[in-house]
């Protein structure tokens, strides 16, 4: 059985309906309802979201994160031996113009992969609800390092970081063969940090606190490829890089040149999700660093940051230009990022949401003749 890779894709977050905020908020803030009432509402909404990816013809599906508050601290509190903890408001992580909610992970004891991790089910629930191909979206290794600050880390032998990554990489091939054997074919890393990396400001950090950044590019593909390589023939692995996405914000820029290799040839993933929506992503050039083979780029030149649609024309020129450096057969199209990776979500509307991700399959039948392989 081949591998799941489409032409057109999207990240996976999508914008929270009224009624998911609206259980979410009398279950968490004033627990006016019961968890099953909550869990009944996120069923509804998230077979409703099936269903409008699957009439805009799209080929792989996702339940757009709604029973999330986080794209990444969700999957990663509930792992073994990490912590969510909430701090001083002043403390959230800077985006531009704004900050993050307060929630910074703690690593307290030994990282692994609890057998009844909550998203396993959030996966079961897709696949029971689709006719196409159910996908999910979890944070990749990196995150578990790359955000949780050194004094977070209380073990003292993950003072050694080269075990402190080996652990996560461990945990996170559990996490791959987990997620196989309930079904899922087509699992999405979301590893932006990759991405944070390209950004002079984010390696000054890193130098601050005593880290190679190039060290780090290097280990956390070796992290990746550790996690995915033992994976079956028809497991698709895709990774999604972006520079922050928080309200239609952002926190870096920069572009890929000094990670392209890295990603491309020692990861070993299938699929890239890459943001290319501004010129904060740089140019097209670190798409010739892919090697010949069945490796496929979806460049996000869709912006999910504000609701104004792209014009085709425009999209066809963008492609004509990353031809130049990769072979047109294997790009594809998607999205430059979730539109809601935080339940907040961006600042544009559903009709914004479903019109961009029309336009993604459009755009897909245009210049490929369809969103199949």
């Amino acid at each position: 059985m081949g591998k799941a890779i489409f032409r057109a894709d999207h990240v996976g977050s999508l914008l929270r309906p009224e009624a998911i905020k609206n259980a979410r908020k009398e279950y968490y803030d004033s627990n006016n309802i019961e968890l099953e009432k909550l869990t009944e509402v996120e069923d509804k909404e998230i077979t409703k979201l099936i269903t409008l990816q699957e009439s805009l013809g799209l080929r792989a599906v996702t339940d757009g994160e709604q029973r999330r508050s986080f794209w990444h601290y969700d999957f990663m509190g509930e792992l073994v031996g990490m912590e969510m903890e909430e701090r001083d408001p002043n403390q959230g992580v800077q985006f531009a113009g704004v900050k993050l909610r307060p929630i910074f992970p703690t690593i307290s004891g030994k990282i692994d992969f609890p057998e009844n991790h909550p998203h396993l089910e959030h996966f079961k629930f897709v696949a029971k609800n689709t006719q196409v191909t159910p996908k999910i979206s979890i944070p990749g290794p990196s995150c578990c390092h790359f955000r949780t600050a050194l004094e977070d880390i209380h073990p003292p032998e993950y003072q050694d970081v080269e075990l402190l990554t080996a652990d996560i990489a461990k945990t996170y091939k559990k996490a791959v063969k987990a997620f196989y054997d309930v079904g899922c074919r087509y699992l999405q890393m979301d590893d932006i940090f990759f991405a944070y990396l390209c950004d002079p400001k984010h390696r000054a950090t890193a130098v601050e606190k005593g880290q190679d950044p190039d060290y780090l590019v290097s280990r956390y593909a070796w992290m990746m490829n550790e996690a995915i390589k033992d994976r079956p023939d028809d497991m698709t692995i895709a990774m999604h890089m972006c520079r922050g996405n928080f309200r239609s914000t952002h926190a870096a820029e920069g572009a890929y040149d000094s990670v392209a290799d890295a990603v491309f040839n020692q990861t070993g993933v299938d699929v890239f999700f890459m943001e290319y929506d501004t010129d904060r992503a740089g140019g097209l050039e670190p798409l010739s660093l892919m090697s010949k083979g069945n490796q496929r780029v979806l460049p996000g030149f869709i912006t999910t940051k504000v609701g104004k649609l792209e014009d085709n024309d425009w999209l066809k020129r963008q492609f004509d230009m990353a031809s130049k450096y990769i072979d047109i057969d294997q790009l594809g199209i998607a999205p430059q990022c979730g539109f809601a990776s935080t339940e907040e979500g961006n600042s544009i509307t559903f009709d914004d949401q479903s019109r961009k991700l029309e336009l993604v399959v459009k755009t897909a039948e245009a210049i490929w003749g369809g969103v199949d392989k």
